[in-house]
C-alpha cells in the first residue's frame, strides 16, 4: 500500500508530540460517565423490541432504503415519523436528515444566500462551522453567550447603507464541551428587535429538558420565534439521525436545495422506527427523565460538597431548570488531563479527556456526561476519586 504524503505524516507527527493525537478508543464495561445516551434509549431493550415489532406488523421486512429519499428511498415511515415528530415540538413540519452533521451542514450551507449574513457563538461546534464554511453568505462570530456583543454586531449591520437580504443568528441550546445555555428569550427577543432569523441546535437537550424532553426551546415556550430548530437522535433519543424543525416552505426548500439531504441514501426503515419508538417512549415515560434531573442535582451537590466546583465550568444554563447533563472539570494540559482521566478509568469509571485543539489550549477538560442509569453511589465513588487525583 502506498504511503501517504509526507505533509500528512509531518501533521500526525506533530499531533503525536502535542500528546494530541486522536486514536479509537476500544469497547469497554466501564461505569459510563462519556456516552451521550443520557436517558439509557440506546441500551433500552424495550425499545429495541418494540421497534422489532412495529417492523414485523407493517411488513417492512427491508434492510436498506434502496437510494436517497427522492428516488427511493422514501419509505412511508418517514411521513409517519416526521408527522409524529413535528406535532411532539409544535412545529408545522419535521424534515428528517443522516444524521446531526448531515442536518447542520445541508442546511448552513444552502440557506444563507450570498448577500446574507450569519452570526454564530464562538463555541458552535464543527458541524454549524462546516456548515458556515460551505455557504456562499458572509459570517462572523459573537462572544459566547454574550448579547452584547451580539447586539454590537447588528447595530454595525444595520449602519450600512447596504443591507443584506437576511441575517441568521445562530446557536446552541446546550454547548457541547461547556455544558451551559444561553438565555434564550433574551436572544428570541434580540432576534425579533433586529428581524434577524434564528437558528437553534437542540442535540444536547433532547430528552434532558421540558416535562417530555422536548428540548430547552419548546420547554420555555419559543418554538414560534425560532425559523429552524435542529433536533439530534445520537445523544438523548439513543438512535441516530436528525430532523430541522420548520415552516413548510423552508422543508420544501431544504428539499430541493440541501444537498447532504438530496445527494445521499435515506435511512432504513428500521433507523427510522427506532427514532419512531424512542419518541413514542419520551412522550409515555417520564420516569428516566426524571432520574435523570435528579442525578444532576445530585452531582452538583456533591461537586459543592467535596469543594469541587471551583473545577468546573460554570453553567449559565437553565436558570430555572436543574441544569446540563454535561459536566466539565477544567484540568489544563493535555498530558495532566488524559493522566487523570486513565486513572479514573483503571477505577472503573469510564470519564473521557477533552483535549486541545478539540479545546483551546490551556482548556483542556474532564467531561463528565450524566444518565438516567447512573446511581448516586457511582457519581459520588468518581468524584471522590477525581479530589484523590486533583488534590
Amino acid at each position: 500500500m502506498k504511503n501517504c504524503p509526507k505533509s500528512l505524516t509531518q501533521k500526525l507527527q506533530q499531533r503525536e508530540q502535542n500528546n494530541a493525537l486522536r486514536k479509537l478508543p476500544v469497547f469497554n464495561n466501564l461505569i459510563d460517565f462519556a456516552s451521550n445516551d443520557y436517558l439509557g434509549f440506546a441500551r433500552s431493550e424495550e425499545i429495541f423490541n418494540q421497534t422489532h415489532q412495529y417492523l414485523l406488523e407493517n411488513n417492512l421486512k427491508i434492510n436498506g432504503a434502496t437510494g436517497s429519499r427522492l428516488i427511493s428511498g422514501n419509505h412511508n415511515l418517514y411521513q409517519i415519523t416526521e408527522e409524529f415528530i413535528a406535532h411532539f415540538h409544535q412545529s408545522e413540519t419535521a424534515l428528517i436528515f443522516n444524521s446531526g452533521y448531515d442536518a447542520n451542514v445541508g442546511f448552513f450551507s444552502s440557506v444563507p444566500q450570498r448577500n446574507d449574513i450569519i452570526l454564530y457563538d464562538e463555541l458552535c461546534h464543527a458541524s454549524i462551522r462546516d456548515g458556515i464554511q460551505l455557504s456562499n453568505a458572509k459570517s462572523y462570530k459573537f462572544q459566547h453567550n454574550d448579547f452584547n456583543d451580539l447586539e454590537q454586531l447588528l447595530i454595525k449591520i444595520s449602519s450600512n447603507s447596504q443591507l443584506p437580504t437576511s441575517i441568521f443568528v445562530v446557536t446552541e441550546s446546550v454547548f457541547s464541551m461547556d455544558g451551559d445555555s444561553p438565555n434564550l428569550e433574551e436572544l428570541s427577543n434580540l432576534c425579533e428587535k433586529y428581524n434577524c432569523y434564528l437558528v437553534v441546535d437542540e442535540a444536547h437537550a433532547l430528552g434532558v429538558f421540558g416535562d417530555f424532553g422536548q428540548g430547552l426551546v419548546q420547554s420555555q415556550g419559543l418554538q414560534n420565534k425560532v425559523f429552524a430548530t435542529i433536533m439530534t437522535f445520537g445523544k438523548g433519543l439513543g438512535c441516530h439521525g436528525s430532523a430541522i424543525l420548520g415552516s413548510q416552505e423552508l422543508k420544501n426548500y431544504l428539499v430541493n436545495f440541501s444537498r447532504s439531504f438530496i445527494y445521499t441514501t435515506g435511512l432504513s426503515p428500521h433507523s427510522v422506527a427506532t427514532i419512531l419508538i424512542a419518541y413514542q417512549h419520551l412522550e409515555a415515560e417520564k420516569e428516566a427523565i426524571q432520574n435523570l434531573k435528579s442525578n444532576i442535582q445530585f452531582f452538583n451537590q456533591e461537586k459543592l460538597q467535596m469543594g469541587l466546583k471551583p473545577l468546573f465550568v460554570y453553567s449559565t444554563l437553565a436558570y430555572r431548570q436543574a441544569g446540563s447533563a454535561i459536566q466539565c472539570a477544567i484540568i489544563p494540559g493535555n498530558e495532566k488531563v488524559k493522566a487523570i482521566a486513565t486513572q479514573l478509568q483503571e477505577n472503573g469509571f469510564d470519564v473521557k479527556a477533552i483535549l486541545s485543539p478539540t479545546v483551546p489550549e490551556g482548556q483542556e477538560r474532564l467531561r463528565f456526561c450524566l444518565h438516567s442509569y447512573n446511581s448516586k453511589k457511582e457519581i459520588s465513588e468518581v468524584l471522590r476519586l477525581l479530589c484523590t487525583f486533583v488534590f
